[in-house]
């Protein structure tokens, strides 16, 4: 038998260390927790995603009492994104989280399966790697790509 390891480099950045465009990005993660409507989990998530063509689109959680028809921040800001701009292809994607305390969640808080499988079919769209910021309350988690998010990952690519 032989093994294989998987790893991931993540990279842990303090405020003053993060790019102006990451900065940006982030800062528009935390806004878009705004937008969620949580009242069953008191758990908010805002995303948001740089586009090629300069522009940001975010999302938020949206629950429902129909469980699961609601959806997550970072699907409800992709399929928003290639809605609106179909040519348009993924730069960089931030993800910020609300604890039920009211507030951002200590630890970056990573997106769910589902939303890592949706984000990596745009990631494949764009020919390259889309570098992923996990906001927590005092570290930015940067991680080279979605699919460093999703090692092993299906697609027919």
């Amino acid at each position: 038998m032989k093994e294989i390891e998987v790893k991931t480099l993540v990279k842990a950045k303090e405020e003053g260390e993060l790019s102006p465009i990451e900065k940006k990005l982030v800062d528009a993660s935390r806004r878009a927790t705004a937008g969620a409507y949580a009242p069953y989990s008191n758990f908010k998530v805002g995303a948001a995603i740089l586009l090629d063509n300069g522009e940001i689109v975010c999302g938020a959680n949206q629950e429902n009492v129909a469980y699961p028809s609601g959806t997550c921040a970072e699907r409800s800001a992709c399929f928003w994104a290639a809605a609106n701009y179909p040519q348009a292809h993924f730069e960089m994607i931030a993800v910020c989280a609300i604890g039920t305390d009211g507030l951002i969640c200590e630890y970056p808080t990573a997106p769910c399966g589902a939303c890592r499988q949706a984000l990596l079919e745009y990631e494949v769209l764009a020919s390259h790697d889309v570098p992923v910021l996990l906001v927590g309350r005092d570290v930015v988690y940067c991680l080279p790509s979605v699919k460093s998010l999703l090692p092993l990952a299906f697609t027919e690519f």
